[in-house]
This record gives structure tokens, C-alpha cells and sequence, in this order.
């Protein structure tokens, strides 16, 4: 019984020891420190027992350009144990001969940061004499016949692919949204391999194109590319949503989204596939995405026509009945939640508001942006009380007036609310404990003595000017008569 226990305690040892010897580990390996002008630098990461779920951009390289990613899997198995590697390549190509710096730089593997240090690149004239060269005097070619071997042939697939610019509505009403969407589709029949090409710098020029001056936007901030399972017409697609957001317009009139075009890899394919070969090569298709128009009408005639909201919106209360003292104060939040431009909302009209005592509402807001619609909730906090006993209804004092675009006319939210103030009137404690202002703050400032006796002598002086003056005058219109 002891051997058996010792036994198991020693499987389980050497179990820890392996697993420790086999856990994750990162590695980032630089190409070589000169290459020719036709030739390819690259940064490979490789990490083991544990496959590639995410990875950010790799560092651009001044003087060369990102010619495509490739990844690659291994698997070996020692005494039982299982190990696995896995690796992504990113290719740069030379665009002029000289010396260029790669800086240091940080990667993100699986969500951990993964630094490497940089180095000096040399690029000199282009190597194919020296490469024929090698592969004449390579010793294993003859091993694996190589010498009789003729250069890989590559050819095109067909794909069944296409980059769209998706808008939901045509025609909407002005303060109303539209939602727009840029994305690629490939067929889950499709055979033909795609990577996606610089998509950041892509869409940085893109934007500017297609963004309507004039607009609201909400962008729904896409950072991954992740596909997604789409039917069209009964067909099964693949979509890869780069960007989306949605846009209130300011004015009447059309909004014209340019075409745009967006460039993705597109790799050949070896007409001849060997083991150790490389059986593709990289290429660049351009897709074209027509541009689209979206009309914006303008609101029917209303008196608050510029000032409403636009959406489809409803209201949301803390509380239906409440009870509270005369005098006593009470939290209420006016809540207005729904779909539509959440950040332009603005506070509830107040009406008959002498009988409440109320100040400027606290403001909250949330928005949610997803599936293609942009919800959320703006929120109004008053702090009200009352120095009348009885019922307050208070939808005879707060009302929001919007745009319903479901019913395509104005609607108005009421509060459902009802105050039950209880206790003795203190309208007249109110009065009391109102600040006048005005001239009844300077009451208890000024001095009890009369105006005119402060300015005595300037008013005198004056007096006694005004009547030389006129005497003077006299004098004159007397002699000019003579």
C-alpha cells in the first residue's frame, strides 16, 4: 500500500515537472541583419502550447512596406508528452536600398505584451545571381531531387467574395438616424485565401470620405475584425464588419456616402503543392463598394420643429405615488429612454411651476451602441418641494415633446407621478424665508440720515449756477432789443 501511494506521488511530481517544462512561452525572432533589394524581412512570433486567439498590428519598418502574415502549427511527441508550437509571420518588403532602423517595439499575443528590441536593417542590390548560386551547390537538392527541379508555378482561385457599404434607411426624417456599415463577405463555399491589408490606414481614409459634414455621429468603435455567420437570399456568407456607425443629420436635403474601394491579400495558390515548399503566393485584389444616398425630410410644421428631439422614445419614473410633508423635499427623475440621438436631449418643459419650489435639474446619460441601433437613457434629477398641502399630479407641471418617427408626428411624455403632500401650509414660512433682494438688501447697509443732506453743499452750488446763468441770458436778449 505504501508502494502504491510513493508510486502515485512520483507520477504526479514528474506530471508537475513536465507540465512546467511545457507551459506557454513567448518568443520573437527578427529576420537577418541584411538582405537584398529582392528579398523579404520579417518578425516571427512563436509561442507553444497554446494557439494564436488574437494579435495586434506589427511595427511598421521606414523604407519597407507589410507584405502579408502567415502562421504555421507544429506538434512533436517525447516519451508521451504532448508539446506544440505555434507561429505568426509578418513580411515587409525593401522599397529602396540604404540602411533602416527598426525601433523596439511591443506586440500583443493572447492578450499578454510581448517586447523585442529593435535593429539596424541593411538593404544592398538584389540577390537572385547569389540565390541561383546556393540552390546549384545546395547539398540536399540532389538528396530530394532537386536539381531537376523547375520553379513553382502559381495560380489564381476564383473567389466568391465582395466588399459592401450597408445603410438602413433611404429616406429619413432630419434629426433622425441612419445607421452605415462597411464589411467584407466571403461564401462558406469560397476556396480562395484572403487576409486583410493595413485595415486601419485603410479606414482612416475612408472615414473622411464617406463622414457627412454636417451630422451627428455615433461610431460603434470597432477594434477587431471578428466574422460573423450572415444568410443572404438563402446563402450562407461570412461577414467581416471593419466599421459601423450612425449618423443624425442637421439639414434637409440628400446625403451622398461616396463608392469607396478597399484592397485585401489575396494569395496564390501552387499549381504543383510540395511538402517543404511554400505553396502560395502573396497578391492584392481591390474591391469596389458602390456609394449610396439617404434623403433627410424635414419635420411637419410645429412650433418647436428646430428644437425637438427626433426617435422613438419613452419615460421612465423612480417612483408612481409618493407621500411627504409640506416643505419636506423629494428626489424625482424624469428619465427619457429609447432609440434615437440620446446625447442631444434636452430637459422637460416645466409648467405651472409657481406651485412647486424646484431648481435646475442633475443630468445622467448612457448609451448603448450594438446591432446596428443606438439606445440609451437620459436622465433628469429634480429636487422638488411643495408648501401646499394636497394633490400633486405631475404631469400638470413637466411634459417632453418629440418626434415620434414610428408614428411620423409629435408626441409628448407626461409624468405618471403623483405627490400626496400632507401637513399645514408654509406658504407663509416660505414668503418669510424668501430673499427680497434689491433694494431690501441695502437696508440694513445704509445710514438713517436724509439723501439731500449728504449732497447739500453740490445741490446748493448747482442751484446758485443755474441761476447766474440765466440771469446772464436776460442781460443779453435785453441789450440786443435796445
Amino acid at each position: 500500500m505504501k508502494r502504491t501511494k510513493f508510486y502515485f506521488a512520483l507520477v504526479f511530481i514528474w506530471t508537475m515537472v513536465f507540465s512546467y517544462a511545457y507551459a506557454q512561452e513567448v518568443k520573437v525572432a527578427l529576420g537577418p541583419d541584411e538582405i537584398g533589394l529582392n528579398e523579404t524581412f520579417s518578425v516571427k512570433i512563436t509561442i507553444s502550447n497554446e494557439k494564436i486567439k488574437s494579435y495586434d498590428q506589427f511595427p511598421e519598418i521606414p523604407g519597407f512596406q507589410k507584405q502579408g502574415v502567415s502562421q504555421s502549427s507544429s506538434m512533436n511527441v517525447i516519451n508521451g508528452q504532448v508539446s506544440s508550437t505555434n507561429s505568426i509571420v509578418q513580411y515587409y518588403r525593401p522599397l529602396k536600398k540604404g540602411s533602416f532602423t527598426l525601433p523596439d517595439f511591443t506586440v500583443q499575443i493572447n492578450g499578454e505584451s510581448v517586447p523585442s528590441p529593435g535593429k539596424t536593417i541593411k538593404v544592398t542590390d538584389s540577390k537572385q545571381s547569389q540565390q541561383r548560386q546556393r540552390q546549384r551547390t545546395d547539398p540536399f537538392d540532389d538528396f530530394f531531387g532537386g536539381s531537376e527541379r523547375q520553379e513553382q508555378e502559381f495560380i489564381e482561385l476564383d473567389d466568391e467574395a465582395f466588399f459592401a457599404m450597408s445603410v438602413n434607411k433611404d429616406s429619413i426624417y432630419m434629426g433622425e438616424g441612419f445607421n452605415v456599415s462597411l464589411a467584407f463577405y466571403m461564401s462558406e463555399a469560397n476556396q480562395a485565401p484572403f487576409d486583410f491589408h493595413e485595415p486601419g490606414k485603410q479606414l482612416e481614409q475612408i472615414v473622411k470620405k464617406i463622414k457627412p459634414t454636417n451630422a451627428w455621429e455615433e461610431n460603434f468603435n470597432i477594434t477587431n475584425i471578428q466574422p460573423e455567420r450572415v444568410t443572404i437570399d438563402g446563402k450562407n456568407w461570412t461577414r467581416f464588419k471593419v466599421y459601423e456607425s450612425t449618423f443624425y443629420p442637421f439639414n434637409v436635403g440628400e446625403v451622398k456616402l461616396p463608392s469607396i474601394d478597399w484592397e485585401m491579400i489575396k494569395y496564390k495558390v501552387a499549381k504543383n503543392p510540395t511538402f517543404f515548399g511554400n505553396n502560395r503566393q502573396q497578391d492584392f485584389k481591390t474591391f469596389h463598394a458602390p456609394g449610396k444616398a439617404v434623403y433627410v425630410k424635414p419635420l411637419p410644421p410645429h412650433p418647436l420643429k428646430n428644437e425637438v428631439s427626433v426617435g422613438v422614445y419613452r419615460i421612465r419614473e423612480n417612483f408612481e405615488t409618493k407621500k411627504v410633508e409640506t416643505g419636506e423635499g423629494v428626489t424625482y427623475d424624469f428619465g427619457i429612454t429609447g432609440e434615437g440621438n440620446i446625447s442631444t436631449i434636452k430637459a422637460p418643459r416645466k409648467k405651472n411651476i409657481q406651485k412647486l419650489n424646484t431648481y435646475d435639474p442633475n443630468e445622467r446619460q448612457q448609451i448603448n451602441r450594438g446591432r446596428g441601433r443606438v439606445t440609451g437613457i437620459k436622465q433628469f434629477e429634480y429636487y422638488i418641494t411643495i408648501n401646499e398641502p394636497g394633490e400633486v399630479k405631475l404631469a400638470d407641471h413637466f411634459e417632453w415633446i418629440y418626434f415620434n418617427t414610428d408614428k411620423a408626428s409629435y408626441d409628448t411624455l407626461r409624468p405618471n407621478a403623483v405627490l400626496d403632500v400632507v401637513g399645514e401650509s408654509k406658504i407663509n414660512q416660505a414668503i418669510s424665508g424668501t430673499r427680497l433682494g434689491g433694494i431690501y438688501d441695502l437696508i440694513e447697509l445704509e445710514d438713517n440720515k436724509l439723501l439731500n443732506e449728504r449732497f447739500k453743499y453740490y445741490f446748493s452750488a448747482f442751484i446758485n449756477l443755474l441761476l447766474a446763468g440765466a440771469v446772464i441770458l436776460l442781460v443779453v436778449l435785453i441789450i440786443k432789443k435796445r
